[in-house]
């Protein structure tokens, strides 16, 4: 049991702490009543991910698609990242956030889901292989040791985000690190699952 739980842990760190500096930047722009949704939306989109790997890893579908297909993903966060750069100066410094949640995604956490959702593509990697050498009782343990590893994520990310010196910093420069960030992580997201490859392939 205490190794399964260690096991679990040790993974879900190795695959989600790439996303803590996201957490970050998204709590740092939060009003009041908002951090909820961001809560909401990392919770959905791991649960997705998480749920998604089981299916595949006990064969009951095979609907996730291939792997340059997830990568499309990440032209959420490069869509939003431009999205912010050219909008920034249109609204107040503490309304980027605001920016997350119009048009189309008119709830913050809908938009925070797919961002976990796009930058979790590589997770179905570790997590389908993994689930395959568990039993049922371990995958039980692992999952509850999944979601307590969220929670703890989101809470670091909370406390770092308020930190004076970070928080002067994110402020002060939020107009660049915010879309930076944002279309940095699209890119990778694109790169890493050969999208841009595959892309290139289908036009040429």
């Amino acid at each position: 049991m205490i190794t399964t739980i260690l096991t679990a842990a040790a993974i879900y760190v190795a695959t989600g702490i790439d996303y803590l500096v996201i957490l970050i930047l998204l709590f740092s722009q939060i009003k009041k009543g908002q951090a909820k949704h961001i809560w909401l939306g990392k919770y959905i989109g791991t649960i997705i991910v998480i749920g998604a790997s089981l299916l595949v890893a006990f064969g009951v579908t095979n609907l996730i698609p291939q792997q340059w297909a997830i990568g499309l993903l990440g032209l959420l966060p490069l869509y939003l990242g431009i999205k912010i750069w050219i909008k920034g100066d249109e609204d107040d410094e503490g309304n980027i956030l605001s920016l997350f949640s119009s048009g189309r995604f008119n709830q913050l956490f809908v938009t925070v889901t797919f961002i976990v959702l796009s930058s979790s593509a590589d997770d179905f990697s570790i997590y389908v292989p993994y689930f395959t050498t568990l039993n049922v009782t371990e995958i039980i343990v692992s999952i509850i040791t999944f979601l307590i590893m969220i929670g703890i994520l989101l809470y670091v990310g909370y406390r770092l985000a308020n930190l004076d010196f970070i928080s002067e910093k994110i402020e002060k420069y939020q107009r660049w690190i915010v879309p930076i960030v944002f279309i940095g992580l699209g890119i990778y997201i694109m790169f890493e699952n050969r999208t841009f490859n595959a892309l290139f392939t289908f036009l040429f």
